[in-house]
């Protein structure tokens, strides 16, 4: 007889397989009804996971730089922020749908969004392609919504791509931004680094106004967006 927590597993390796490669079909025989635990209990899984992930990939030194501890503690934070936050855009998915015309409830609004949550793990990983990984999850969730728009919800595709479309045109403007922002950043913080190494006797006079030189360039470069 097979082990529960090897069959809860089991199951969700499987929904996951499903929704990456045959989302489709996924959606189309996807119980509308049946309660939050079970979809609630993926989006954690996958929380869990991708916090694993990000906790590695920070430990090899790829993607965020963050300490060991911050590293490990990821493997907890995520997974909560993921059942907490899974609610919030569910319920922006739910107005959105509501919007478009749907006539399902929040409940399925709430797994198609959750389910839709079985792709992260691999997104996590393409956030550590500079500027392209984070769009490309965008676009891989874009679809997936779409998806669900058609199959679950009964809406127009035409409409599903035009709406779904701008949202994420809008979100992958705003996160290429951000990482333009943040990489101008980091190179001012590195450029003060090496200039606070070279200059290690300067006076506080000479500090204040090294400080302002900084504070400055920083400035430029992110008024640049």
């Amino acid at each position: 007889m097979e082990n529960p927590i090897e069959k809860n597993i089991t199951a969700i390796l499987n929904t996951v397989i499903k929704v990456v490669t045959n989302p489709v079909g996924f959606f189309q025989s996807m119980p509308k009804t049946g309660g939050f635990v079970e979809p609630l209990i993926f989006m954690v899984s996958m929380g869990v996971v991708s916090g694993i992930i990000q906790a590695i990939l920070a430990i090899v030194g790829v993607g965020l730089a963050v300490s060991f501890s911050m590293a490990i503690a990821s493997v907890i934070i995520v997974p909560i922020f993921a059942g907490i936050l899974g609610f919030v855009g569910a319920a922006i998915l739910f107005i959105i749908w509501k919007v478009m015309g749907s006539q399902q409830s929040f409940e399925t609004a709430y797994r198609c969004s959750a389910y839709a949550g079985g792709i992260v793990p691999i997104t996590t990983v393409l956030g550590i392609i500079p500027f392209l990984g984070p769009v490309l999850g965008l676009v891989w969730m874009t679809y997936l919504l779409i998806v669900a728009s058609v199959e679950v919800h009964n809406l127009n595709q035409k409409t599903a791509w035009i709406v779904f479309g701008a949202i994420c045109a809008v979100f992958a403007l705003t996160s290429t931004c951000s990482q333009f922002a943040a990489k101008r950043v980091t190179n001012e913080m590195s450029k003060w680094e090496n200039y606070m190494e070279q200059k290690e006797d300067m006076t506080p006079e000479e500090a204040g106004k090294a400080m302002g030189e900084f504070l400055k360039g920083l400035q430029k470069e992110v008024g640049k967006e």
